[in-house]
């Protein structure tokens, strides 16, 4: 079988800048196993965690910025210069965060289906009748 996955290269993103992108070859990997390449159970465990991963990393992303608003709200005036950016910043965030959470729950649906397939395998492989 082919290895589909080595080690997970680190996020694109850099703290603190506006122009945050999904991971590429994250989601690349995520989109693959969905189509069907063969995978592994470690491999799958590892794609979730750093799916997982990157989800929550995206919602402390949002959630920093809406704190962020949320204090300068606070002030008299609150600077326009200030807010806009950490609203594009959610409005850029928001549909990542909501593919991210739709290729968790495929891939959850893939990981169910592999292991169903996987046990049905090594049932029918240890049953006689089956091999007849």
């Amino acid at each position: 079988m082919r290895r589909l996955f080595g080690s997970l290269p680190a996020t694109t993103s850099e703290p603190g800048s506006l122009g945050v992108t999904l991971d590429t070859a994250l989601i690349n990997q995520l989109r693959a196993v969905l189509r069907g390449a063969p995978t592994t159970e470690s491999e799958l465990r590892q794609l979730w965690q750093s799916a997982d991963g990157w989800a929550r990393a995206l919602q402390g992303q949002i959630a920093g910025s809406e704190r962020r608003l949320r204090m300068l709200a606070r002030g008299p005036s609150p600077p326009l210069a200030k807010i806009a950016p950490e609203l594009q910043r959610i409005e850029t965030l928001r549909p990542q965060l909501t593919e991210m959470n739709r290729l968790l729950a495929d891939l959850e649906r893939r990981a169910r289906e592999l292991r169903a397939g996987w046990l049905i395998d090594s049932n029918q492989a240890g049953d006689p009748r089956a091999q007849a």
